[in-house]
């Protein structure tokens, strides 16, 4: 399939991966985008609001990867900014990044996605919804990059739980569970964020794990971890994973001590929990750790290792649905399943539908959207091709991911974020373009 720099495109959502896909197609001199965005401000969950309608970051949110390793491509974070920057300071750098590439421009804000459908003739028609306008514009191009953390994954249980039951999607601040015994199930970066918040005023606050995690601190030797973690790329794999555990080892001492189950695989065979603040207050006796619910008995919640707490709140941080509510499933459908599309961007059945984001990365995961985007507008520009046995390349893909991440609906979309963007950076072709400063 051939495409002209005339080609109408659209992209679904103006959060870090929209924005990025708008700025190189900008640079290969695509003119005819149109950027979806459903709020009224760029840069998606980054922008912190209280409204429940909105999957945002919590109040205190800071990025889990180092500024050193997050900036885009060509546009690096202010010399201002600490190691780890707030939202606050992230909604304000995507912001500058759209408005100096000149993607402000191409955004259609306050236009929510209701209907994605593919025509007779191979192109998309796309009704959308502005202040209660509904109308349908036909594309040529399609590319998807509304995120993933938006449809939350509730847990079950038996029995019922008669307090507050509620996903960490809603939690927005610790404010409202002052006082309150509260426990946070799951133990990734968000679960271990919320924890830390809420145990500074809850009256109890508890931390359910069904599993043992490898917790990396922020700063190791006084540096960002991520900045240690780049330096020994050059060490195998089977070398590497023993550094890593040497290193938490020092760093975090024997975690079983304070009530933690020991991790049953590698540092890097699942997604990491970066947080330096869980081990201290579970130190320090304000966050009690509990294993996995076996049922759920009023507001008595019953353990697997036959303890019993009563609580008044129980936040779930247990992920996110992949999910597509424009798409209907026999178009679009990876709600846990695995992700068939080649280098995580391009469907192998629809050649003109793109996706940029839908990662889960070990590393900062807006960069590699980065180097997506430059793939795919390369792509589109007629300097890459994709490869004649994309399903058999897939399936390499997928079975490679089985082989090392643990198994978990979560994992489906994990990638190492140095392998990954090596891969990227491979197929790029060298004569890419480049911005024109």
């Amino acid at each position: 399939m051939e495409f002209s720099k005339n080609s109408s495109i659209a992209i679904v959502g103006a959060g870090s991966s929209g924005i990025a896909a708008c700025k190189n197609l900008i640079q290969c001199g695509f003119e005819n985008i149109t950027v979806l965005e459903q709020s009224d401000k760029i840069g998606g969950n980054w922008v912190y609001t209280e409204d429940v309608k909105h999957s945002s970051v919590y109040e205190t949110t800071h990025i889990i990867t180092s500024k050193h390793h997050s900036s885009y491509l060509d546009f690096p974070m202010p010399e201002s900014y600490p190691d780890y920057p707030s939202h606050w300071l992230m909604a304000e750098y995507y912001h500058n990044y759209a408005q100096k590439f000149g993607v402000s421009p191409k955004v259609k804000f306050n236009t929510t996605v209701q209907n994605i459908t593919r025509t007779d003739d191979g192109k998309w028609s796309v009704e959308t919804s502005n202040n209660g306008t509904t109308s349908t514009a036909i594309y040529d191009i399609l590319i998807v990059s509304n995120g993933h953390h938006w449809n939350p994954r509730y847990p079950s249980y038996e029995g019922t739980f008669d307090g507050e039951f509620i996903h960490s999607h809603l939690f927005k601040n610790n404010k409202p569970y002052a006082g309150k015994r509260v426990m946070v199930i799951g133990a990734g970066n968000s679960g271990c964020d919320a924890a830390v918040e809420i145990c500074r005023v809850a009256k109890k606050s508890f931390i359910s794990m069904r599993r043992g995690y490898h917790f990396i601190p922020k700063f190791v030797f006084g540096q960002p971890a991520d900045v240690i973690a780049n330096k020994f790329q050059w060490v195998p794999d089977f070398l590497l994973d023993m550094v890593y555990d040497v290193v938490l080892r020092l760093e975090n001492g024997d975690i079983t001590k304070f009530g933690l189950q020991r991790p049953d695989h590698g540092v890097r065979q699942s997604h990491p929990v970066s947080n330096s603040e869980l081990l201290y207050y579970i130190r320090h006796g304000e966050i009690t750790p509990k294993p996995d619910i076996a049922k759920l008995d009023g507001k008595k919640v019953h353990f697997k290792d036959g303890s019993v707490e009563e609580l008044d709140v129980i936040i779930a941080a247990t992920g996110f649905k992949v999910t597509f509510p424009f798409f209907d499933k026999s178009l679009v459908d990876f709600e846990d399943k695995d992700v068939r599309l080649y280098k995580r961007i391009f469907h192998p059945d629809y050649r003109n539908l793109m996706f940029v984001g839908l990662i889960q990365a070990s590393g900062c995961f807006w960069k590699l959207a980065d180097f997506q985007s430059r793939l795919l507008a390369n792509y589109l520009s007629g300097n890459y091709q994709l490869p004649a046995d994309m399903n058999k390349k897939i399936d390499a893909e997928i079975e490679a991911n089985r082989s090392w991440y643990t198994r978990s609906a979560r994992h489906l979309i994990e990638v190492d974020y140095f392998k990954y963007s090596a891969e990227i950076i491979k197929e790029t072709p060298r004569s890419a373009p480049e911005w024109n400063r």
